[in-house]
C-alpha cells in the first residue's frame, strides 16, 4: 500500500514551536522524504522555514489560533480554527494522510474526538505509547487518553494495542496483558477484577493475564491494557526512574578514571541503551480508535523527535491502520453476535 499524501504537522503545538517543530519538519521532508505540510501561523512559520532555506520545500496551512500547552480539553471547543483542528480537519477531507503534534495532549485527544471521530465500534479511543523493550516494544494503552473506563473498554483496547503491534511490529498473536497489582486473576479493584474476566473470554484476543509495574520493561505482553489514570501514571513514573538512573550513572562516570575507562570500552552499547530509552527517538504516542491516524510526539520535542514522529505517522498511515483496527473491532462485534 502507498500513500502519498503528506504528514500535517501541527507547528504551533509543543514547548519549543514553532522553531523547533519547523526544522523536525525540515528534516523529515530533506532527510527522511517525507512530504510535509505545516499548519499554524503563515508569517511565522515562513521566517522559521527561511532560517533552513526552506520556504519553497514546505507548504504552510493558515491556523488562526493555536492551544496553548496548559489548556485542557474544552480548548478545543473553545478555538476551534486552532493549528491541531486545522490539521485534523485537513485529515478529514483527505488532503493529508495523518497528523503529527507535539501540543497539549488533552487538547488533541479531544480535538482528534471532535474532529475526526471515534471509528464504528470503537468505545473511546486512547493513547499507545511504545515501551523500549526487547526484542520489541510493548505498548501501554491507555496512556492518558481516558482517566476513568469501563471494563469493557479496556478489553477493547487490548484489540487497539494488538492491531497496532501486528502493524508496527510485525508480532503474531500479540500477547495482552492487564496492568494490576498483582499476577493472580482476583487481584486489583473491581474495574481491574471484571476486566480480567472479560478479557478471559475475549475471542481473537491472546490474553497472557496480570502484569504489575516492574513488568513493564520486561517483555512479558506485547500489549498492556489499563485505563488512562493508571496508564498515564505508570509511564511518567517509569520515565523519571530512567531519568534519574542515567543522571546518577552519568555522575558515576564522572567522579571516577576507572569508571570513565569502563565507559570508553562501553561507549556504543551505552549509546545504544540512551538511544532505545530516548523517547524522542520513537517518534511519539499514537491515538488510536479514530478515524485518522494522530501522532502525538512529546511535549518537550525537539527536531529529532518531530521528525521521527513523522516517519511514525507516515509508516502508520501506509500500513492502513484505521483499516485494521476498524476490521478487528467489526470481527469482535460478529463474534459477539454469534455467541
Amino acid at each position: 500500500m502507498s500513500d502519498s499524501r503528506p504528514i500535517a504537522v501541527d507547528a504551533m503545538g509543543g514547548d519549543h514551536a514553532p522553531h523547533e517543530i519547523v526544522a523536525g519538519a525540515v528534516h523529515a521532508v530533506r532527510e527522511r522524504g517525507l512530504p510535509v505540510v505545516l499548519v499554524g501561523a503563515p508569517r511565522v512559520l515562513y521566517e522559521a522555514l527561511a532560517d533552513h532555506g526552506a520556504t519553497n520545500e514546505l507548504p504552510i496551512v493558515r491556523a488562526e489560533e493555536a492551544l496553548a500547552m496548559d489548556e485542557g480539553a474544552l480548548a478545543s471547543l473553545r478555538r476551534p480554527r486552532s493549528s491541531i483542528a486545522i490539521a485534523c480537519h485537513l485529515v478529514r477531507r483527505g488532503d493529508v494522510s495523518a497528523v503529527v503534534s507535539a501540543g497539549s495532549t488533552a487538547g488533541i485527544v479531544a480535538t482528534g474526538k471532535l474532529r475526526l471521530k471515534a471509528q464504528q465500534g470503537v468505545l473511546r479511543p486512547a493513547i499507545a505509547v511504545a515501551l523500549p523493550t526487547l526484542p520489541h516494544p510493548t505498548l501501554l494503552l491507555d496512556a492518558g487518553a481516558n482517566a476513568e473506563v469501563k471494563p469493557e473498554a479496556l478489553v477493547q483496547f487490548g484489540h487497539l494495542g494488538a492491531a497496532y503491534a501486528e502493524l508496527a511490529h510485525g508480532v503474531e498473536h500479540p500477547r495482552v496483558a492487564l496492568l494490576t497489582i498483582g499476577s493472580e486473576a482476583g487481584k486489583g479493584n473491581k474495574l481491574v477484577r471484571r476486566a480480567h474476566e472479560l478479557l478471559e473470554a475475549a475471542p481473537g484476543l491472546h490474553f497472557a493475564g496480570n502484569v504489575e509495574g516492574y513488568d513493564l520493561l520486561t517483555g512479558k505482553a506485547d500489549v498492556i491494557t489499563t485505563d488512562g489514570f493508571t496508564g498515564n501514571v505508570a509511564l511518567k513514573t517509569m520515565e523519571g526512574a530512567v531519568r534519574y538512573a542515567f543522571d546518577e550513572l552519568r555522575q558515576s562516570i564522572g567522579d571516577s578514571p576507572v569508571a570513565r575507562l569502563g565507559a570508553l570500552m562501553q561507549r556504543s552499547r551505552l549509546r545504544e541503551l540512551s538511544h532505545r530509552l530516548d523517547a524522542e527517538a520513537h517518534g511519539g504516542a499514537v491515538l488510536l480508535g479514530l478515524n485518522g491516524t494522530v501522532v502525538i510526539a512529546h511535549g518537550s520535542s525537539r527536531a529529532a523527535g518531530i521528525s521521527a514522529a513523522c516517519q511514525l505517522a507516515a509508516d502508520l498511515s501506509e500500513g492502513g491502520l484505521v483499516t485494521r483496527i476498524g476490521e478487528r473491532i467489526a470481527s469482535t462485534g460478529r463474534s459477539h453476535r454469534s455467541r
